[in-house]
């Protein structure tokens, strides 16, 4: 098996804060880590994740969905951006916005995304408030390959984390996100170093 010598190329989608995305970066910083994050694209012109990656000294670029025509046309526009810039992965990180078969067809099996609920349980918005409703006594974070549907891709690791019968949304959201934080740098080393296959709805890693 051939050694990867050059850094993974990521391309992060961020909708919002950008709590992922510095994870990413703060684990880039590391020695040895295999991957860095070569731009940062959203379609808030105010998201904090654009700020974060000024500060980290990586591209940053707002793109107006309004200035295109439908869906398709917008992610495109994203898909010609990413590909220019030699992007070989792509994360989601808080990207609030249902990605087009135009974009999963031009990144199959190199896009992930991470979601805070075991999926295939509480898909979609407000995982945790469906988690306390449901009574569920562990909750939890997942990244998974992205696909056509909402948080439907294969599984490619989780973590869970308790639900205390204190918890409110907002408690049980900060603990999970202690774990998607650790989590979601640590897929993107696996995919870097080749250590993550496919097969149908499984994923295994090496």
């Amino acid at each position: 098996m051939s050694v990867r010598r050059e850094p993974l190329r990521v391309g992060v989608l961020a909708s919002g804060r950008g709590s992922n995305l510095q994870a990413i970066l703060d684990a880039s910083r590391s020695s040895g880590y295999p991957a860095r994050v070569v731009v940062v694209i959203s379609d808030r012109e105010t998201a904090a994740a654009l700020a974060r990656a000024r500060a980290a000294g990586v591209e940053a670029l707002f793109l107006d969905p309004k200035q295109d025509g439908d869906r398709e046309a917008f992610d495109r526009r994203i898909v010609q951006t990413l590909q220019a810039r030699g992007v070989e992965l792509v994360c989601n990180a808080g990207y609030m916005r249902i990605l087009s078969p135009v974009f999963v067809r031009a990144f199959a099996g190199r896009a992930i995304n991470v979601h805070p609920s075991l999926l295939p349980a509480f898909p979609g918005l407000h995982a945790q408030r469906q988690a306390l409703a449901a009574g569920v006594k562990i909750a939890g974070v997942t990244v998974h390959f992205v696909d056509e549907g909402i948080d439907t891709g294969a599984i490619v690791a989780q973590a869970g984390v308790p639900v205390l019968d204190d918890d409110t949304e907002e408690s049980l959201a900060a603990r999970i996100l202690v774990e998607e934080h650790r989590l979601y740098p640590e897929v993107v080393r696996w995919i870097a170093e080749g250590r993550v296959s496919v097969d149908g709805r499984r994923v295994r890693v090496r």
